[in-house]
């Protein structure tokens, strides 16, 4: 009972600091239970606050999510900073244990913030407000993180427990098993249906910077669908059409007329990171803030290098696999301010150099002020072209993918196939839609799911056999194998009931 509620229940005791540390000892006279938590519109707010809070977390789908993402697929990792042997490399190394504390840690963050929503919507009703537009904001807040939330352990775990309202130390057992893909998918529709279908404010404001929009619900919703298309054969074309319906609803919201009027470099920006219109739903940070500042210019720094940081660097920062170097053109702008080739004569690798912040702000700490982009409307093109190319409207889907191709200064699609090294990478329209995801995307942690989006296990790994080895440094390409369609379920998890906690094959 006690690991099922530390694990399953996600960490709760957590998610409410300022509640007293014993609240949840329902003995205890002076104890505060979550129900006495939430009496005013204000404590659902602060609730609703450490919502987003927690997504922060290096275990959570903010910057330092590398590891379960990017590191996962063939785009960073190509050495080992720590040890062949230790636990982060067998993410790249696709030699993943049930018994990683990394991979638990990860499982345990995301039930977390799926907890703390549970919470906010289990008692919002008990709640006394002044201002009623307040309460379906919060609502709907709390349904689009937690869709969220499911929609990042449905498709690195597959069946996953489902629990939509907060539960009792005494209702965990009951509420303790794994539900099947169709069911948990369902969920996720519902919530960001009633998301997109709210009162939140439809873009980004000053007030709104780093919470949920219709215009973010929109784009999450059209990716849930498109991804539903490939994976539940029966329900193809209406997810295809419910893709499209949402993605062009998102669309419609943005506030510039074409991609190519928002420098690429805008995006990462410091400076510019609260006015770039690009940006659709961002984890926010405070430049310089011992608590709140990001670390990603900083970690991903390679020793001798400054670029990214005025923090001083000790190791490789983060490798870039030699296998996604190669797959730039020549003249790709987004290669230059992507990656850049260090010099240290120990280091002599490729690392990122996306985000950057090496301004005074920051100090000599590395206390960073970016942002970090979780969707953008390059995404939301490229899902468009995915989508009509999927429907077999490839002309529509060619002009979506030339928008991102002329931000990037690169000739249309059309032309490029006329370059032997383009028409190498992309003999398909589907791979020249991968292949532009990949270079625009980089390092945005969405490689990952757009592999198994868009192949069948079986055809990923061929994929992934057929690479060189050569481009992958100490990570061994023959271990990724059909078991890595999913993460192994964490042993903590599966050892509370073996037959409701089953395994992933292969594990």
């Amino acid at each position: 009972m006690r690991y099922k509620f530390l694990t399953i229940a996600g960490l709760a005791a957590l998610g409410f600091a300022s509640c007293k540390k014993d609240f949840l000892v329902q003995s205890n006279p002076n104890s505060v239970t979550i129900p006495q938590y939430y009496s005013t519109e204000s404590d659902i707010l602060l609730a609703v606050n450490g919502i987003y809070t927690s997504l922060r977390s290096s275990n959570n789908i903010g910057e330092e999510s590398d590891l379960f993402t990017d590191q996962r697929s063939d785009d960073t990792g190509t050495n080992d900073n720590q040890s062949s042997s230790g636990e982060p490399f067998q993410f790249n190394n696709y030699s993943l244990l049930p018994t990683n504390s990394n991979l638990k840690s990860h499982w345990t963050s995301l039930f977390n913030t799926i907890t703390r929503c549970n919470a906010v919507l289990t008692y919002i009703d008990q709640v006394p407000f002044a201002n009623a537009s307040n309460k379906t904001i919060y609502s709907a807040e709390a349904k689009f993180v937690r869709a969220v939330m499911y929609f990042h352990l449905v498709r690195k775990w597959g069946d996953v427990p489902l629990v939509t309202r907060f539960l009792k130390a005494d209702e965990l057992t009951a509420n303790t098993f794994r539900v099947k893909r169709p069911q948990v998918y369902k969920q996720i529709v519902a919530d960001l249906r009633d998301a997109a279908g709210s009162n939140l404010p439809a873009t980004q404001t000053d007030a709104s910077r780093g919470r949920a929009t219709i215009a973010a619900a929109d784009a999450i919703l059209g990716q849930v669908y498109l991804t539903m298309s490939t994976i539940f054969d029966s329900a193809k074309n209406n997810s295809l059409d419910s893709a499209k319906y949402y993605l062009e609803a998102c669309y419609k919201l943005r506030t510039f007329g074409k991609l190519s009027e928002i420098p690429y470099a805008d995006v990462f920006d410091v400076t510019k990171k609260n006015s770039c219109p690009e940006l659709i739903w961002q984890i926010v940070n405070i430049q310089g803030d011992l608590n709140y500042h990001s670390n990603v210019a900083a970690d991903n720094q390679a020793k001798g290098e400054f670029i990214n940081s005025l923090k001083k660097a000790g190791g490789a920062g983060n490798n870039v696999t030699h296998d996604l170097v190669n797959e730039f053109e020549s003249n790709d702008l987004r290669k230059t301010f992507s990656m850049k080739f260090a010099n240290d004569p120990n280091i002599q690798d490729w690392f990122v150099t996306k985000y950057r912040d090496s301004s005074s702000g920051a100090t000599d700490k590395g206390y960073g002020g970016n942002n970090w982009p979780l969707i953008r409307y390059a995404d939301v093109i490229l899902m468009l072209a995915e989508v009509n190319m999927y429907q077999g409207n490839n002309d529509a889907a060619i002009q979506y993918l030339n928008l991102v191709r002329e931000r990037a200064k690169l000739p249309s699609y059309e032309v490029s196939l006329n370059d032997p090294f383009y028409a190498s990478v992309c003999p398909t329209l589907k791979k020249a839609i991968l292949h532009e995801r990949r270079v625009e995307l980089a390092f945005e942690h969405h490689r990952l799911f757009d592999l198994l989006r868009f192949f069948t296990i079986d055809e990923l790994v061929d994929y992934m056999h057929a690479k060189k080895q050569s481009d992958f440094g100490l990570a061994n390409l023959s271990n990724f194998t059909r078991k890595d369609e999913y993460f192994p379920i964490p042993l903590i998890e599966y050892n509370l009931d073996p037959v409701k906690m089953y395994q992933n094959p292969g594990y």
